[in-house]
């Protein structure tokens, strides 16, 4: 069974400065009757269907596949409900790690976020300076919530 493991974090752009080759994405999300998640992403030429667990601890169930891309741009307008999320995704290498930062548009321009998957919750790993507050178990930063309750709309 795939697991993904992942801590998320508020980032201060100011001390990160420009960053070059970001991956546009856009993503949609089909409605369930529990906290699984199902989630259909566009990454630039390549397209994902991943389903997800509910969060125990900063542990999930996790399964991702490729999707043909038509496919994908037609199950989000199709299949997913109301809007989407649009963001785009910078790889950044820190340390023996690497990070996603995610700088979202839209009903979510002014979020940025940065990520890493970890082998296990206890995993060690440096902190990079421009690294502001975890918010890893703060609902309102998965990207799924995001659709309800936009980045916009908060005080």
């Amino acid at each position: 069974m795939a697991k993904e493991i992942e801590r998320k974090f508020l980032i201060d752009l100011a001390i990160l400065g420009p960053m070059e080759g970001g991956a546009s994405i856009k993503q949609g999300y089909i409605s369930t009757s529990d906290k699984t998640v199902v989630r259909v992403r566009v990454v630039s030429a390549e397209a994902y269907l991943t389903l997800k667990g509910e969060n125990i601890g900063l542990t999930r169930t996790e399964f991702e596949y490729p999707i043909p891309v038509s496919d994908a741009n037609e199950i989000i307008s199709e299949l997913c409900n109301g809007p989407i999320i649009e963001k785009t995704r910078y790889l950044l290498k820190y340390s023996k790690h690497t990070w996603e930062v995610d700088i979202f548009h839209g009903e979510n321009h002014g979020l940025v976020i940065a990520e890493i998957e970890l082998t296990s919750e206890n995993e060690e790993f440096d902190l990079p300076p421009w690294l502001g507050e975890e918010v890893s178990d703060d609902i309102k930063y998965f990207n799924s919530n995001l659709l309800e309750n936009p980045f916009k709309n908060w005080s």
